[in-house]
């Protein structure tokens, strides 16, 4: 079996060599690099591929990010992604421009939260996001790239219902077993089994449930939390998935990474 590639996801910043360093510092050789749609302007698309290339690093896949977003059960359903009615508009546009700023970068994969979508199929919020969602899964399609929901903001049902509703077949997941914990939404076993084919890649992170008073539950290092790796890995290679493990520690300092370099470790031993 070809050897399972890992990466980490980084966020963008002016020092594209201390980014591209800190991705060969780890023995990698690929990342997910996270934008914020309002600043793409600041960053020349074209120096971030060659300067990739430069490192031998690959840019698997850009992460989607919008100013004013609440990551968390009680904010959340009013802020996040293209869901939020009252962000919509402005977003789309953003997003739209966003995939061509993607392009320039050479990147086939666009992940985002798209938001707190609705169970309900016959709620308005769905009905009208419904056609939104759709315009810029169609962009992507003509700059050849696959838009990923990345998964915890909804029930997997619900995001499967979606992706079938939209009809369009550059559409792919970024699943994060971690963030369907921290949302409360499901087992990442179960998802795995809704999601099938659907999966791109994977973030490498693990958490734990929310109790009744929290807005979010608690993220921990792999193996210490909720997610079943050894099952999930299991279930994920049953169903043909090929893709890369992006590892996602959600602190700084020393102590991310040696979580990071642990995490690897842990996951290699599964395969």
């Amino acid at each position: 079996m070809e050897q399972q590639k890992f990466g980490i996801i980084v966020g963008a910043g002016e020092n594209l060599d201390e980014i591209f360093q800190r991705i060969r510092n780890f023995d990698f050789s690929l990342c997910q690099m996270g934008f914020i749609a309002e600043d793409t302007s600041m960053f020349d698309p074209v120096k971030i591929r060659e300067k990739a290339k430069n490192y031998g690093i690959e840019i698997f896949s850009v992460f989607l990010l919008f100013r004013g977003q609440i990551f968390n059960l009680k904010g959340g359903p009013s802020s996040m992604g293209l869901v939020a009615p009252s962000y919509r508009q402005k977003r789309l546009k953003l997003a739209l421009e966003f995939s061509d700023f993607a392009r320039e970068i050479g990147t086939k994969h666009i992940v985002s939260h798209v938001g707190f979508i609705p169970d309900d199929e016959e709620d308005p919020v769905y009905k009208s996001f419904l056609p939104v969602m759709r315009t810029l899964v169609e962009k992507c399609q003509k700059n050849s790239q696959i838009f990923c929901f990345e998964t915890g903001q909804e029930l997997p049902s619900t995001l499967k219902r979606t992706i079938l509703d939209i009809g369009l077949e550059n559409i792919g997941i970024n699943l994060d077993p971690a963030n369907l914990i921290l949302y409360g939404k499901a087992n990442p076993l179960d998802a795995v089994e809704i999601f099938g084919r659907y999966v791109r890649s994977m973030h490498g992170k693990d958490g734990l449930w929310p109790n009744r008073d929290e807005a979010l539950g608690k993220e921990v290092p792999v193996g210490e939390g909720m997610v079943n790796f050894p099952v999930l890995i299991r279930r994920l290679k049953k169903i043909g998935f090929n893709g890369p493990i992006i590892i996602e520690r959600e602190i700084s300092g020393e102590k991310q990474i040696q979580d990071i370099k642990r995490a690897v470790g842990f996951l290699s031993g599964l395969y």
